[in-house]
């Protein structure tokens, strides 16, 4: 089971030539808002790759549509709070290439409650996987939760702060990260240096990185492995990353080993790129299996 406190946004997304640069008005070539933020996103993978989650969030009354998305999806939404404040949201660019520029605000994301995530997790029990981003508030009080009822936890710190570098990553079972938040998290630039920096940091966890165009790579103290990315034509990158997340922890959850879980989050997030938006570009386990075998 997994419980995934993180954030729900409204993504509003502006198709661009190219994106806007200082000092310049640009006229966008379509606009579309649709629902989205890294913690929305996961549960939604998590969800469509076969897992149990439980999400952990708050979004404004006005909103209540969203819900209904992540619950269309098996997404157990009974504790997502509904409140007065605005829902978090993201204004996006997305260029020709399909890469993506994105400008957060929290919104409700930030007004978690102490008594809320005790109230949230209370059924949680050991084993269970607490899944976390850098999108909410209460991080540490989840964690201290979670290490307290021997959970498992997921850590992908996006957006990386210096906040992070303050929470006990060394209870984290996995992190996930990609090449910039690694550097950002190790304070070294080179890919091979700071990976080798987290592992020496970190000894008891999964080191994840997501590397892009190139693929993704899993290490483990002495272990490593790697997978290439598929070729295919990128249409928006923008849940690409969320979407490798859901994946893989579901597929290491179902008893995949670490290659096995590499192999399919890769492909879970290759189809992604090839279609628009963020919650809808998410696929679900039969097209994975699918794009796998072909």
């Amino acid at each position: 089971m997994f419980f995934n406190l993180g954030s729900i946004n409204l993504d509003h997304v502006y198709r661009v030539n190219h994106f806007v640069q200082p000092g310049e008005t640009l006229a966008s070539l379509s606009m579309q808002t649709l629902l989205g933020g890294k913690g929305a996103n996961q549960s939604l993978a998590l969800a469509r790759a076969g897992a149990s989650v439980c999400h952990i969030g708050s979004i404004s009354s006005s909103d209540a549509w969203a819900m209904d998305t992540l619950a269309d999806s098996g997404v157990d939404v009974s504790c997502v709070l509904q409140i007065a404040e605005p829902s978090g949201h993201a204004i996006i660019q997305v260029d020709d290439a399909g890469e993506n520029s994105i400008l957060l605000h929290g919104g409700a994301n930030q007004s978690l409650s102490d008594a809320h995530i005790e109230r949230s997790l209370a059924s949680a029990k050991a084993g269970d996987w607490l899944l976390m981003q850098n999108e909410c508030n209460g991080l540490k009080l989840a964690m201290d939760i979670a290490k307290r009822k021997q959970m498992r936890i997921a850590f992908n710190p996006a957006p990386m702060s210096e906040e992070v570098q303050a929470l006990a990553l060394e209870d984290c079972a996995v992190l996930i990260l990609n090449e910039i938040e690694a550097a950002q998290l190790s304070g070294i630039d080179k890919k091979d240096d700071a990976t080798a920096a987290l592992l020496k940091r970190f000894p008891d966890a999964e080191l994840v990185l997501t590397e892009g165009s190139r693929g993704a790579s899993w290490h483990y103290q002495d272990q490593h492995e790697f997978v290439a990315a598929h070729k295919v034509d990128v249409v928006d990158t923008t849940a690409a990353g969320d979407t490798f997340v859901g994946y893989f922890l579901a597929a290491l959850d179902n008893n995949n080993d670490s290659q096995a879980a590499l192999k399919i989050a890769c492909a879970a997030s290759a189809i992604a790129v090839t279609e628009a938006g963020a919650s809808t570009s998410i696929p679900v386990s039969a097209a994975v299996e699918l794009f796998l075998n072909q």
